[in-house]
């Protein structure tokens, strides 16, 4: 197409757009703009529409690229995503199921996972299980209906649920736990060691009496962590201190704090299991008047965003969220091309601050 060939196209356009705009001032209802109109008003090809409103396959002229925008923002054109969809054979959709978004570590991860889903041309569908197995049950069951083309499944997922996802077509992988299930692909952090490098921190600082604050659940998770701090203090020849159980939350942990001081087991140091938990037990250190890191030293787990701002900031074990994201979305990728891909587990990294009694963090 010529030069003159787009004025007169344009020419065009503005006449057939002033005749769409009087004619959407009338009462009659109008019928929806499909992609031959589109093409019409434009004075391509049906292809070139697709090309433009898909976004490829093939490249198009930047000045035929915006006149056909032009015409579809004048026809009110909109693809129709279902039908694509179908002809594709994919959705371009991931779900994504976690048991609870006021955790802070789901929810920076969540929206880690969100940008790398985006960078390879996905959207995202997010949605809470509150801890309830059915309801994790229902929100697979639906996110399979909806044809995504892949999931993301957090800690809390079921055997259950994973083995019914093994059942279809739908590539997923789990973070956090790996579930056994045949095929199923899992990320997550050495927890053990991490939480072992935490305590023999709280050690190095000289403290021999370390309490533990950790889930009211059992959990494979959790469980390492217990473990982690189990092995710091059996390889320091140490007894155990006094733990406690309480939910993931900052009230859990307010309560567990509080019952931590009331023990008759008295520690110099604690060892919490989440970062959410963390300043809840904070909070109850203030409540006290209890001195961190002088009376009261604590390392927590996560390395959230949050836990820099707490007073005072809260020495933490690091997860590499992005890493993790970038990983678990990948792997998707590869299962719909049908390439191998790997399940992995990731090391830690121990960020210091000031509730240790660290003088010079490490951030």
């Amino acid at each position: 197409m010529t030069c003159d060939d787009d004025v007169d196209s344009i020419c065009s356009m503005k006449k057939v757009d002033k005749r769409t705009m009087k004619s959407s001032n009338s009462s009659a209802p109008r019928r929806r703009a499909t992609r031959a109109d589109v093409a019409k008003l434009a004075n391509v090809s049906t292809a070139v529409v697709t090309y433009v409103t898909s976004n490829g396959p093939q490249s198009v002229a930047p000045a035929t690229r915006q006149r056909v925008l032009d015409a579809a923002a004048a026809l009110g054109y909109s693809p129709n995503a279902a039908a694509r969809s179908l002809k594709m054979g994919a959705t371009h959709l991931l779900g994504m199921v976690i048991p609870d978004a006021t955790n802070l570590y789901f929810a920076e991860l969540a929206a880690a996972i969100e940008l790398a889903a985006e960078d390879h041309g996905f959207d995202l569908l997010v949605a809470h299980s509150h801890g309830s197995r059915s309801r994790e049950v229902q929100l697979l069951q639906s996110f399979t209906s909806r044809q995504v083309d892949g999931m993301i499944l957090f800690t809390g997922v079921t055997d259950r649920s994973a083995a019914a996802l093994g059942a279809t077509n739908t590539p997923f992988v789990t973070i956090g736990r790996n579930l056994g299930v045949s095929d199923a692909l899992a990320f997550a952090v050495d927890h053990r060691e991490g939480a072992r490098s935490g305590v023999e921190h709280l050690i190095g600082h000289g403290h021999t009496s370390i309490g533990l604050v950790i889930g009211d659940e059992p959990a494979e998770v959790a469980h390492s962590r217990e473990v982690g701090w189990l092995d710091a203090l059996a390889d320091a020849g140490l007894h155990r201190g006094p733990i406690v159980r309480a939910p993931y939350s900052r009230a859990g942990g307010l309560e567990a704090g509080r019952e931590l001081l009331r023990s008759d087991q008295q520690v110099s140091a604690v060892f919490v299991a989440s970062d959410i938990q963390a300043t809840g037990v904070i909070r109850a250190m203030h409540e006290a008047a209890v001195r961190m890191p002088e009376d009261m030293a604590i390392v927590s787990f996560d390395a959230s965003p949050e836990s820099e701002y707490t007073w005072p900031p809260l020495t933490s074990v690091q997860q590499p969220v992005q890493e993790i994201a970038s990983c678990a979305i990948e792997a998707i990728v590869k299962r719909r091309r049908g390439e191998p891909a790997e399940s992995r587990m990731f090391a830690t990294r121990l960020v210091t601050r000031a509730s240790c009694g660290c003088v010079n963090p490490v951030n």
